[in-house]
């Protein structure tokens, strides 16, 4: 009782900083967040949500607002389905919303949305096939036995009927009726069962009837294939390899999604023109004989020459410079898990092990995901934060066995920048040592060690090899080279009483006593009111990858100097500051208002000119940005921070021309 109240009083908290359920097109989880899709993302807190106990922290990728929660996710998922939340159902609002944002976003999210709902079982069911394959290694006995299959059955069945499980989600996504494309499915993965086909060679049984063949078999005897008289492809020549072709199984995966959105445009159409009394039973009729056919004739034949494509990029890759694509998937597969955009790789990962059936990319992420968890494991030592320490602990066993790095990076080695650097590189050089080997896996699974083994028939001594190397590496480069540590909470508050600053090393917290410690005052640079800078609109800025800072949603347009020192850059809408104690001050005016093309701004400085706080800067139309639609919050920020100890912002509130805005700890 105590944990369900935990984790709805985690889900009651989120849901109001995401504006209330009323603000909720949908929301459905992965491995570690959950995915929100909003009405009104300015109704949205993100400071709210990023600071509610038990979420990790906040991203917005691909029209989605992303809560990390950790591996309680489904926990939090389920309460917020109990407070009546739509959980991804497909609902009118889920749709209308996944229509908004451009492109990329929109295919981010319709993957996201497709597969992440039976992900999990994926993982599980890859883990069971991947310990089998060890066991089967050990004991060759065993793989005969009964027990073997059925455990085999287990593991294997969800990955054969994998189109169903597309088929369900995708109708929720595109707004079809699940139960005809279940349907659809289905008769994709009954193509080799067929035997109402005459074998072409007129082979007849000892009874004298007709021996039949499934369509593959009456493909390879000669058998013309065609649907109408509509050839395969139209026009492909029967010579064509048809069993090839043939949608079934993990090869039916991209035809399924493809027919459902095509079902999704078709159905609504048969359904108009039809009466009342005939509607219900009579449009899945038409749909079904229509669209299986077309995705044999059509989708599934073209959908096999992309994937087949793909996966010959992918294999030629791999047998060229293998190094280097083991290496750019591993290095930078961590910065797409920060972006939430991992998942759309899965497909990919599908359609290699339909061809060659095998797949090089996943082996590639063994060293990219445990080289987090090895420096999560010296960050563990090193730090003296006990806050920190609890969080590492947790997230280097998540990250160990069970491959979900989130915790790990959210947690710990991006908080903490080199860290989260140094996985990076050593993950990108386990990730070259794994693909020269040609290490790949079986099964997809989610990368791990105790699904290490789904590489056991490809290359497994350089994926152990490749993964062992990215860790040690991680773990001594961490350890050696040391971080910026975080002072415990107490050590900051003592540090405060006495008149003394904390200051943080790899190897503890410090303190110095402020007189022998540099404070550089940044002023506001014009009246109006202070936000922080995670509340930013923009995600570069918000990330604190340019620098610490704060944003100021401008009361007038009169931009003036926040620093003494030396103006180093000028655009109409940005300037580039030195201070005179080398403080390296940026600051911008509005948010993408580059657009402008310099519209609506007089500058008042030029390039190498000495200024005092409050010299003018620029003169700003304020109203000339808005009729632009583009925001004029003045983003202040000190691009050099990782020279400093810190720089603490003001807190949210009003602000005048003048007062100090950031303190810059030295």
């Amino acid at each position: 009782m105590a944990s369900a109240s935990k984790y709805q009083t985690i889900a009651e908290d989120v849901l109001r900083g995401v504006g209330g359920k009323e603000n909720v097109a949908s929301v459905v989880h992965c491995a570690t967040r959950l995915r929100f899709r909003l009405k009104d993302r300015a109704l949205a807190d993100k400071d709210a949500v990023e600071s509610t106990s038990g979420v990790i922290t906040v991203m917005e990728s691909g029209g989605q607002f992303q809560v990390v929660i950790g591996n309680t996710v489904p926990r939090v998922h389920e309460a917020l389905g109990a407070m009546g939340v739509n959980t991804g159902d497909g609902s009118a609002d889920e749709a209308e919303v996944g229509e908004k944002g451009n492109l990329m976003a929109r295919i981010i999210d319709m993957i996201t949305s497709i597969f992440t709902p039976f992900l999990w079982v994926l993982a599980a069911t890859g883990l069971i096939k991947a310990l089998l394959a060890l066991v089967a290694k050990i004991s060759p006995d065993f793989a005969g036995t009964t027990t073997y299959a059925f455990w085999y059955a287990a593991g294997d069945a969800a990955f054969q009927l994998l189109p169903i499980f597309l088929a369900i989600t995708a109708a929720r996504k595109f707004k079809a009726n699940v139960y005809t494309a279940v349907a659809i499915a289905a008769g994709l993965l009954y193509g080799d069962l067929f035997t109402q086909l005459a074998s072409p060679d007129g082979a007849l049984n000892p009874d004298g009837s007709p021996v039949l063949v499934g369509l593959t078999a009456f493909s390879a005897g000669g058998g013309d294939v065609n649907f109408l008289g509509i050839p395969l492809l139209f026009g492909i020549p029967q010579a064509f390899d048809w069993s090839v072709a043939l949608p079934s199984s993990l090869s039916a995966l991209i035809p399924i999604l493809v027919a459902v959105w095509v079902q999704s445009k078709f159905e609504p159409l048969v359904s108009k023109i039809l009466p009342d009394f005939l509607r219900n039973f009579v449009t899945p009729v038409i749909v079904l004989a229509v669209l299986v056919p077309f995705t044999y004739i059509l989708i599934g034949p073209l959908a096999n020459l992309v994937s087949s494509g793909i996966s010959a990029g992918i294999e030629a890759v791999w047998d060229t410079v293998p190094w280097l694509g083991g290496a750019l998937i591993a290095g930078f597969w961590q910065v797409f898990v920060i972006f939430g955009v991992h998942w759309g790789f899965v497909p990919i990962m599908q359609s290699e092990l339909q061809d060659p059936g095998f797949s090089y990319l996943t082996a590639a992420l063994f060293p990219a995901v445990l080289a987090q968890a090895g420096a999560v494991v010296a960050v563990l030592i090193r730090t003296k934060n006990k806050d920190l320490r609890a969080v590492a602990g947790p997230a280097a066993v998540s990250g160990f066995l069970a491959g979900i790095t989130e915790p790990a990076i959210y947690g710990v080695t991006l908080r903490l920048k080199k860290p989260f650097i140094y996985a990076a590189i050593s993950g990108a050089i386990g990730g070259a040592i794994v693909a020269l080997g040609k290490g790949a896996t079986d099964v997809f699974a989610l990368p791990g060690l105790i699904t290490i083994t789904a590489a056991l028939n490809h290359g497994f001594a350089s994926v152990v090899i490749g993964t062992s190397v990215a860790v040690v590496l991680a773990f001594l480069l961490t350890l050696i080279l040391g971080f910026k540590d975080i002072p415990n909470k107490e050590d900051a508050a003592a540090a405060a009483a006495t008149g003394t600053a904390p200051t943080a090393s790899g190897s503890g917290t410090t303190t110095a006593t402020l007189t022998d410690t540099k404070v550089v005052e940044v002023s506001a640079p014009v009246n109006g009111t202070v936000i922080p800078l995670s509340e930013v609109a923009d995600k570069v800025f918000a990330s604190g990858a340019l620098g610490k800072g704060v944003g100021v949603v401008p009361a007038d347009g009169q931009i003036v100097s926040p620093v003494s020192g030396t103006v180093v850059s000028v655009l109409p809408h940005a300037y580039g500051l030195v201070s005179d104690d080398g403080v390296e001050v940026l600051v911008h005016v509005g948010i993408n208002t580059v657009e402008l093309e310099g519209k609506g701004f007089t500058p008042a400085v030029q390039q190498g000119a000495q200024v005092l706080p409050g010299t003018p800067l620029v003169s700003v139309d304020l109203a000339a940005i808005r009729a632009a639609g583009l925001d004029t919050t003045t983003i202040v920020l000190v691009t050099n921070t990782d020279s400093y100890a810190d720089v603490v912002a003001a807190p949210a509130g009003d602000t005048t021309s003048g007062t100090p805005l950031l303190t810059v700890v030295g």
